[in-house]
């Protein structure tokens, strides 16, 4: 979804008085790109292949159709467009997430209007063999929430027990929705809150499944996911961009992918501190709460958290003084 925000003049004001996290590049695949399709200006969610070394799928936001891209972290290039078959109309498709049954999924669970539609959907079908442009049949699940409509941009597959959960962005705060155990076709999916979140624009679990990435406008946080269960939170570096949109580990785990919207769009590499093997590897914040720090992006109570808080601060500030320097120039 379009943000509201446009940080790009303040993430210049910002470079100049806290440092930007270093994206980590390597000398092969799973490196910081850019997408350099011209049809692909909305990147909305990211996923890494298991099948492909070095790909990531995407997919535009709205007003593009059923279409999934895969792009080669190493040229940017786009390398197959898979045209998704026996689903309606997207309308608002924001997240993808590849399963372990080796199906992507793809959340058309974006809402403009925050509850206006009683029910969303949930595309599946299996990750393609080969790399080439193909149309595929794909299985469409109407999902409902339990305690009623919402607007959401993250949906995760837990890659053990294939679980979907989704994560509902809301400016008091969202929630993560757990889904039935298996999606099915012949009835509506219900998906039933089970824990409290931040406004999230992505989520994405570590290859183990222990640990669940949510990333937010300016900032990211993982937390310990457990018997499909948030536990305790930790600030987790993510880089600053245009429009935070996406996020997905390195199949392996060794880091994470941040991606942005726009024309030619940033995917950002940012090793994760213990990474390899895919653990996902972010070492928790100590004596952090996690009922506490849940609540919020910077309220884990570690040097990290008030680090991610400072940054988004700092942000803000250098979005009012570009609105009032603007003012100032239209004044004179």
């Amino acid at each position: 979804m379009r943000s509201y925000l446009t940080v790009s003049g303040a993430a210049a004001l910002l470079l100049l008085f806290a440092g930007a996290v270093p994206a980590v590049a390597d000398d092969g695949a799973d490196r910081s790109f850019t997408i350099e399709d011209p049809r692909i200006t909305e990147s909305s969610g990211l996923a890494a292949s298991r099948a492909h070394p070095g790909i990531y799928w995407t997919h535009n936001d709205s007003d593009d159709g059923p279409y999934v891209y895969a792009v080669d972290s190493r040229t940017g290039k786009t390398v197959a467009t898979i045209t998704m078959k026996g689903v309606g109309e997207p309308r608002d498709v924001e997240a993808i997430s590849l399963g372990p049954d080796g199906d992507l999924y793809v959340g058309d669970i974006g809402d403009n209007l925050n509850g206006s539609w009683d029910h969303v959907w949930i595309y599946r079908f299996p990750e393609p063999k080969e790399l080439k442009d193909a149309t595929v049949r794909a299985t469409q699940f109407d999902v409902k929430y339990a305690d009623g409509p919402r607007n959401a941009e993250a949906l995760m597959v837990h890659p053990k027990t294939g679980r979907v959960y989704i994560a509902s962005k809301n400016e008091d705060g969202g929630g993560l929705y757990e889904g039935p155990e298996k999606l099915t076709t012949g009835a509506t999916n219900v998906f039933r809150r089970v824990g409290e979140v931040p406004w999230v624009t992505d989520g994405a679990f570590s290859p183990d499944g222990k640990e669940l990435v949510l990333r937010f406008y300016f900032s990211a946080r993982g937390y310990v996911f457990e018997n499909g269960r948030l536990g305790a939170d930790h600030a987790v570096s993510a880089p600053l961009q245009r429009q935070a949109e996406s996020v997905t580990y390195t199949a392996d785990g060794s880091a994470l992918m941040f991606g942005s919207e726009g024309k030619q769009s940033g995917v950002e590499r940012v090793d994760v501190e213990n990474g390899g093997g895919g653990g996902g590897g972010q070492s928790p914040s100590r004596g952090g709460d996690s009922s506490e720090s849940s609540a919020g992006a910077g309220s884990g109570g570690s040097g990290d958290a008030k680090g991610t808080t400072l940054t988004g601060v700092l942000v803000l500030a250098g979005i009012g003084f570009l609105v009032f320097m603007g003012r100032r120039r239209k004044g004179n």
